[in-house]
């Protein structure tokens, strides 16, 4: 018996989980060519699709012509219905519940066109689910665990001669079922009409219902799975684990590209249950007096202390640019148990400062430094996912105001009523990753069926605001660079009073995208952009550059006074303000002209140090590439 396996996903690595899997089992020879399908069905092969379910229920781009090649062939009277027959085959699911209404639309596909032309399904369809609130093990990798161990213990039947093959409809979790053992080679074509009638329905509810008694009670209470848990529900899986016998000699036959890989292991500090905290590669320089980021050159934060975190993880996009590789989850409203957030300030506070404190009597560190990022005084709530999904949005800002920390709020522009809702900040920020309706959709890949409106309230929203507020625009070469009037009818929605315009980062290859270095426009690129965009703005100027972020800034002309800029910020100054605002219940208010300070030369745009703080040493890093040309 061979056993050949199609992974059919969006990227050239697989996911550890599975490779893990197919090299217990099997060694790897390469299969290039989906006509080799039919011949699985005279040498009894089983086949195993695991499939991918990419943008709006479709397959991701390497799949598209099998899956086009499958579905004309499953009608197509050329192939006939028996086309497959003698097929063994199973499929495994790879998708995101978040989707309503195309969840593992491509694996239920795959499987019925697979069926329609005879195949014998051994197996019940398997579904992993990325939604870590709906997986019914608690992630996707652990959704494909307890998948695999079925499959296993499947094979060993079969080695062992048994010919029992499932429809889909056992009520059992042994993967086998009474229909369909016996396969009447008689059966009449009304009969076999009867049941493609009823197969769709069928398989909607066949996939993975009936495995449900084998799972862990953790994963059938309903409960939210807490990052804690994870371990234990692996455990018990692991326990359940089932190996081939050497004697089964199965030879894999492997054709894939893959679409997911990694899990939050990325120097993450994990607060509760959906709150995190990282420290910034622009904190770990300014330690050591090598510059700080560009929010030290456009606004005056001292990046050696600054805090990167988040009291959300989720997020309701799945942008192509994600620097997390979404490896958080994703969701449209809130599904977790709620952390106060005293708590979530606390624990962020003191994991924050255990990380500075790993770089006492690091060489390099400056002491004075050192012992000022002890002390935080910024928070850039941007680490990951949608912050202002957090019911205690308002609570955790005021929190960091009590204790003179300033707050720098990114949103994704789905939640304007949020936006309103929101206590004066620091400087808030608005991602307006595209400027139309196609563009948002294919870059951002937002949840919301309703994302456009609520893209163009957002905007509406953040023009309401009195406190400073900024665009920022995420330059992806070859999909946004050319939407400058868009793009200049957006900014005048929501009068921001700063645009930030950065390139784009690649971030390495991963499941999120398809993005390459192709993608990331040189700096001279974006200045032209930001020239251009500028030039259509008519209360807009070009203000500040930082060069080692590939970054710019455009601000409204208010903050230029008497022939110099001032968009820094007088952090004290803004504490004050609040602190006076929230004594008066809200009734003193202020703008973003209270709390304003002079910007430096060597901030501005067309200076010759580019962004770069003079009072730093810039670190060029030595190219270590051995020259192995000639002899």
């Amino acid at each position: 018996m061979s056993l050949s396996f199609y992974l059919l996903s969006g990227r050239p690595t697989s996911p550890l989980y599975i490779i893990e899997f197919l090299c217990s089992v099997v060694s790897l020879i390469l299969l290039v060519c989906f006509d080799l399908l039919a011949v699985q069905c005279s040498n009894k092969s089983v086949c195993v699709f695991l499939v991918a379910t990419y943008t709006d229920g479709q397959p991701t781009e390497n799949a598209e012509w099998f899956c086009k090649w499958l579905e004309e062939a499953s009608t197509d009277f050329r192939y006939g219905k028996t086309y497959l027959r003698g097929l063994r085959y199973a499929v495994f699911g790879l998708g995101n519940s978040v989707y309503v209404g195309h969840y593992n639309t491509v694996g239920k596909d795959v499987d019925k066109w697979l069926w329609m032309l005879s195949g014998m399904r051994i197996l019940t369809r398997g579904e992993g689910d990325c939604n870590v609130t709906k997986s019914r093990n608690g992630s996707v990798q652990a959704d494909f665990q307890a998948w695999k161990v079925k499959f296993l213990s499947r094979l060993q039947d079969l080695a062992k001669g048994e010919k029992k093959s499932s429809t889909g409809s056992c009520k059992s979790g042994s993967g086998s079922c009474k229909s369909r053992t016996k396969r009447s080679q008689g059966q009449s074509e009304e009969e076999k009409a009867a049941l493609h009638d009823n197969f769709e329905a069928e398989l909607v509810e066949s996939s993975s219902d009936e495995e449900e008694s084998a799972l862990p009670e953790e994963s059938q209470s309903g409960s939210v799975v807490d990052v804690e848990d994870l371990g234990r529900i692996m455990n018990s899986v692991r326990k359940a684990k089932v190996s081939l016998q050497p004697t089964t000699h199965l030879t894999l036959m492997l054709f894939f590209y893959l679409c997911y890989h990694s899990s939050l292991q990325k120097r993450y500090k994990l607060i509760g249950s959906h709150s995190g905290v990282k420290l910034c590669r622009w904190t770990k320089s300014m330690l050591r007096g090598r510059g700080g980021c560009y929010k030290h050159t456009f606004y005056g934060i001292e990046s050696h202390r600054c805090m990167e975190t988040t009291p959300s993880l989720a997020c309701a996009n799945k942008c192509v640019f994600c620097w997390r590789h979404h490896t958080n989850p994703v969701g449209t409203e809130w599904h977790w148990k709620m952390d106060p957030a005293e708590k979530i300030l606390q624990d962020a506070l003191e994991k924050h400062q255990n990380m500075i404190r790993q770089f006492r009597g690091v060489p390099g560190v400056k002491q004075e430094r050192y012992e000022e990022g002890l002390a935080v005084k910024h928070c850039a709530l941007s680490l990951v996912g949608e912050p202002i999904m957090y019911p205690e949005i308002n609570a955790f800002l005021r929190l960091l105001h009590t204790h003179r920390i300033s707050s720098f709020l990114v949103t994704n522009a789905q939640f304007p009523q949020e936006i309103r809702n929101l206590v004066p900040v620091t400087q808030l920020y608005v991602s307006v990753d595209a400027s139309t309706k196609d563009s948002l959709k294919k870059i951002d890949r937002p949840l919301f069926r309703d994302f456009w409106p609520r893209f163009l309230d957002s905007l509406k929203a953040l023009g309401e605001k009195r406190q400073r507020t900024v665009y920022r625009l995420t330059l992806v070469k070859a999909w946004n660079v050319e939407e400058l009037q868009a793009y200049s009818d957006l900014i005048a929605l929501g009068q921001p009073d700063f645009i930030e315009v950065k390139g784009v980062t690649y971030c390495g290859e991963s499941s999120a995208s398809s993005l390459t270095m192709a993608n990331v426009p040189w700096h001279q690129e974006v200045v032209a952009f930001v020239q251009q965009l500028a030039d259509m703005l008519p209360q807009y100027e070009i203000a500040c550059e930082h060069e080692h972020s590939n970054c710019l800034l455009i601000a409204h002309t208010k903050f230029k006074v008497d022939g110099e800029w001032w968009t820094w910020i007088d952090y004290e100054r803004f504490q004050e303000l609040v602190e006076a605002h929230e004594r008066s219940g809200g009734q003193r208010s202020f703008s973003a002209l209270d709390y304003t300070a002079r910007t430096p030369g060597w901030a501005l745009f067309g200076a010759h140090e580019q962004g770069f703080d003079p009072a730093d040493t810039r670190f060029q890093r030595r190219n270590k590439t051995k020259d192995i040309s000639g002899c």
